[in-house]
């Protein structure tokens, strides 16, 4: 009997005793004597080890970072001997006193609002199956996938600090220096991509599994 019959016939791969690969998504059969993936030689759970207790962890540490990250100068402008220091939200206000209005949603969505997003996400995500939630399993996981999928995009900010730093080089006219936030913020981004990645979405579906 195939793998896709099996899973039909008991509901889920783990009801079939399958077990699916964290790396490169395998579909293998639990043998005791096989602990390895046969494709990718990946270490094989059922779920992710200690999934919660290590997403909540990262995520506990993302939110830490993320007052400093906005709260602290992001760059500073010298300019003329003057150095003005920005955070991101003053960096939002300066591109739309400058009017560029599409510029200044771009960074405010990627630098702020995902960020926010991402961590209120995945906090829902991880409080919901540790009370043992049942409802609406589907969105939940279509949530995840969302969360997963955007979080990359935070770092769009520091992209943009990185061309300015390469481009405005005039010498003792003007000049851009990377403020210590930069560093907090990367480490948003890192710690809640790791978190989204430590979250295993089957879980969601466990309380499912256990409904009596």
């Amino acid at each position: 009997m195939s793998a896709t019959a099996t899973v039909g016939a008991g509901g889920t791969a783990a009801a079939a005793g399958l077990l699916s690969c964290h790396s490169c998504g395998l579909l293998s059969r639990a043998r005791p004597e096989r602990a390895r993936c046969p494709r990718c030689a990946a270490a094989l759970h059922l779920r992710k080890p200690d999934s919660l207790a290590r997403t909540t962890a990262l995520l506990l540490a993302s939110c830490i970072l993320y007052v400093p990250a906005n709260a602290l100068p992001i760059m500073t402008l010298h300019k003329l001997g003057a150095g003005t220091p920005n955070t991101i939200l003053s960096g939002v206000e300066h591109l739309i006193e400058a009017g560029l209005w599409s510029l200044a949603a771009i960074v405010f969505f990627a630098s702020i609002a995902v960020p926010v997003l991402k961590i209120l996400g995945i906090g829902y995500l991880a409080w919901s199956v540790r009370r043992g939630s049942r409802w609406r399993p589907r969105d939940r996981t279509r949530l995840y996938r969302v969360v997963e999928s955007i979080g990359r995009w935070s770092m769009i900010d520091v992209f943009v600090i990185s061309i300015l730093v390469a481009l405005v080089e005039l010498g003792e006219l003007a000049t851009i220096e990377t403020g210590p936030a930069a560093t907090a913020f990367c480490g948003v981004v890192v710690l809640t991509m790791f978190a989204a990645a430590s979250f295993d979405p089957r879980l969601v579906w466990d309380a499912m599994e256990n409904q009596g």
